[in-house]
């Protein structure tokens, strides 16, 4: 299972959480820490 952490979470936890959700990312990874809830649910659906 993939995690997208929202900007207010540390991008640490991506890393440190690797080994227990593979794929997982930080929305900074995608440009996505400036922009509406919206548009990171948008991403995370199409994703």
């Amino acid at each position: 299972m993939k995690l997208l952490f929202d900007q207010n979470l540390s991008p640490v936890l991506a890393d440190r959480l690797a080994d227990l959700f593979p794929g997982s990312a930080h929305v900074r990874e995608f440009g996505l820490d400036q922009v509406e809830d919206r548009e990171v649910w948008d991403f995370a659906a199409a994703c």
